[in-house]
């Protein structure tokens, strides 16, 4: 059995399509497919299921890929025993943020692992919360930071911290930075015209619950998904914005804007690290883990 046959067929398998799978592998199609026939010969068994909406394995194809994670898994373990002997871990590691968090936390997470980890390679993209667990789900990411993220049979999720999130709203001219302006209960931030993101984003989601619970509904001006987008918009007075406090220090101008405390009640997102339960982290995805806590835990401000 190839192990280059046996990573193509997981891969396949779990994103269900062998279009998706020769992008997330970067080869051909026919080469793919012709591989993962090869293994099914070799094997004298029907693996997956072809049909116009992809592929989905069989019963055999599903005893596999429990066996083909693990296999896959312990190769990987095997090279990164050898990379220590060298004296540095390699392999490489995928991590999903979301966009609130993604302009602050890339840079010094990118510095970070490239100081511990030199040997290995990083992938950082943006993404919703919803889909970026599914990309946990089928491999495509190794890591995802989520706001608020639900239980789920498929993912270990570790709480990290709890984010405030503001009223951010465009600094009038001349207005001293102190003392800061007074909290703003959360029925009043309900009246004001609001620039949020559009569903399902997790902060927008959270929006809408915490408002309902106090029978009250967001007043939607506009829905744009970006925080450099919506932070542009709250400057040129198209609304106000409800994001963390570290969405408007890492902006470009944040002495353009102000922000005022939420209460009545407060509004706070839970930040977690996910991971899949069906793949036992690397110990440089271990590595990595531990840098988002410590990059997250130097990110704070008093």
């Amino acid at each position: 059995m190839d192990l280059k046959q046996l990573e193509y067929f997981v891969r396949v398998a779990e994103l269900g399509s062998f279009t998706r799978a020769a992008m997330a592998l970067n080869v051909a199609q026919p080469a793919l497919s012709r591989q993962v026939r090869l293994l099914e010969v070799e094997l004298r068994q029907n693996l997956l299921v072809r049909n116009g909406r992809g592929a989905t394995p069989t019963e055999a194809g599903k005893l596999l890929l429990a066996h083909g994670r693990g296999i896959l898994h312990q190769v990987e373990r095997a090279r990164e025993e050898l990379g220590r002997v060298r004296g540095a871990l390699a392999g490489r590691v995928a991590i999903g943020l979301p966009p609130s968090l993604a302009r602050v936390l890339t840079v010094p997470l990118t510095r970070a692992f490239r100081q511990q980890l030199p040997q290995a390679s990083l992938s950082i993209s943006e993404g919703l919360s919803m889909s970026m667990q599914e990309s946990l789900v089928n491999g495509r990411l190794d890591i995802a930071v989520l706001y608020n993220a639900q239980p789920s049979p498929d993912l270990e999720i570790h709480p990290l911290q709890d984010e405030e999130l503001v009223l951010v709203q465009p600094r009038p001219p001349g207005l001293p930075e102190d003392p800061p302006p007074s909290p703003i209960s959360l029925h009043e931030v309900a009246g004001l015209p609001l620039v949020i993101p559009s569903r399902p984003n997790a902060i927008r989601m959270h929006v809408e619950t915490e408002m309902a619970n106090i029978g009250c509904r967001p007043n939607v001006a506009l829905e744009i998904d970006g925080v450099s987008a919506i932070l542009d918009l709250v400057a040129d007075g198209a609304g106000a914005a409800l994001l963390s406090r570290n969405a408007v220090w890492s902006s470009i101008r944040p002495s353009s804007y102000r922000m005022r405390a939420i209460s009545d009640p407060p509004l706070r997102t839970r930040l977690c690290l996910a991971v899949s339960s069906q793949r036992p982290a690397t110990l440089t995805q271990q590595t990595a883990l531990d840098l988002i806590r410590q990059t997250l835990d130097g990110l704070q401000r008093p």
